[in-house]
């Protein structure tokens, strides 16, 4: 009985062994995790610009000739498409001008055809008294007057002609000033402002309405004369506009007028605008915060925001070192994006825990997907 017991005793005794010996050769379970890896990236210094959008296009479009407005096609805040109609001059009296002319012209061209026909009767004329020299029948009288009369003929012809031409030109005058009682948009672009209303009278060079180009807009930022030298034609810089949202510029062009007073100069930047379902509608005069450089750029070693744990004032994060997790002080510089420049504690390749990390404790190892792909390609 005792030999039973003792036999039930050490096999309950090995099991547990083996239990104990399995859990430890098994270790903890690897959490599974997201990384990311530390990076050397170049590092911009700037400072913070106020600017404005400005449209490419904007203008006061003007009457091209003289006459009563009949119609105003537009009112303010309309959209108009280039060519569109704007103002209308009644053009009753030009149009009535310019079949005089035709009628003019007409004319003219009916007194050429008659010298010319008088010059090819007199040119025959001509030539049969040529053809008498020889003859009894001859005159010489005659002959000089036939040679009069070619000559006074060809300066008929010419007359004629002039007069077609001056026709032709006054003709062409009124046609213009026809095309031009229509006044269009000379492109796409929002009415601002009216400045003539039905039955005004519209002479050459008055303003008719206002246009902005709201739909090709740059950036307009007044920089300070010390950071000029930067911003050769191309140069990248950001800019922030509404709500926040922050787009590439790039510097188009440096115009060379200084304002006395705040020691600045306007500069003119294209504008990489993202679609208006994410930014809501642009207007020429928003304000824009330009970040001008203000130094060369410098290499910076970098982790992803989503790495720090912050405890107190003091920073760390995870990090992987043979599938297993180091805690690792460290010391942060400048924000860069969705990153953080580190001055101290880490180094270039150093891969980090951003999603996870806050379940994990020292010592604890951790598998992610990039590590699984790496080995599967070591085989």
């Amino acid at each position: 009985m005792k030999t039973a017991v003792s036999l039930v005793f050490v096999v309950a005794a090995y099991g547990s062994m083996m239990t104990t010996a399995g859990a430890q050769e098994s270790g903890p379970r690897a959490e599974i995790v997201g990384v990311d890896t530390v990076v050397s990236q170049p590092l911009s210094q700037t400072t913070s610009v106020i600017g404005r959008l400005v449209p490419r296009q904007r203008g006061t479009v003007a009457a091209a000739t003289n006459g009563p407005v009949g119609e105003v096609a537009v009112a303010v805040g309309d959209s108009v498409k280039k060519g569109d109609l704007l103002v209308q001059i009644l053009d009753t009296r030009i149009r009535e001008t310019r079949n005089l002319y035709a009628a003019q012209l007409g004319e003219a061209q009916a007194k050429v055809e008659t010298a010319m026909a008088e010059l090819a009767q007199a040119e025959l004329e001509l030539k049969r008294s040529n053809q008498l020299k020889s003859s009894a029948a001859f005159s010489q009288a005659r002959y000089e007057d036939q040679l009069k009369q070619v000559a006074t003929s060809q300066s008929l012809v010419a007359e004629a002609e002039n007069a077609v031409f001056t026709a032709e030109s006054e003709l062409r005058r009124a046609e213009i000033d026809v095309y031009l009682a229509r006044i269009t948009a000379p492109f796409d672009g929002i009415v601002v402002e009216k400045h003539t209303e039905i039955g005004s009278y519209l002479g050459v060079g008055d303003p008719v309405v206002s246009l902005i180009n709201d739909t090709d807009l740059e950036v307009e930022a007044d920089v300070p004369t010390g950071l000029i030298a930067g911003l050769t034609p191309g140069r990248a810089v950001r800019a922030t506009i509404y709500g926040g949202k922050t787009i590439d510029a790039f510097v188009r062009a440096v115009i060379p007028e200084e304002n006395a007073l705040t020691r600045t100069r306007a500069v003119r930047f294209d504008a990489a605008f993202p679609p208006d379902d994410t930014i809501g509608p642009l207007a020429a005069g928003q304000t824009t915060t330009v970040h001008v450089p203000i130094g060369e750029d410098r290499a910076v070693v970098t982790v992803h925001k989503d790495a720090i744990l912050t405890q107190g004032t003091n920073k760390s994060v995870y990090v992987v070192v043979d599938g297993v997790v180091q805690p690792r002080p460290i010391t942060l510089g400048k924000a860069v994006g969705n990153r953080f420049e580190v001055l101290d504690g880490l180094s270039p390749g150093d891969i980090v825990v951003i999603r996870g990390n806050e379940r994990l404790q020292p010592g604890q190892p951790v598998t992610y997907p990039e590590m699984a792909a790496t080995e599967d390609a070591n085989g």
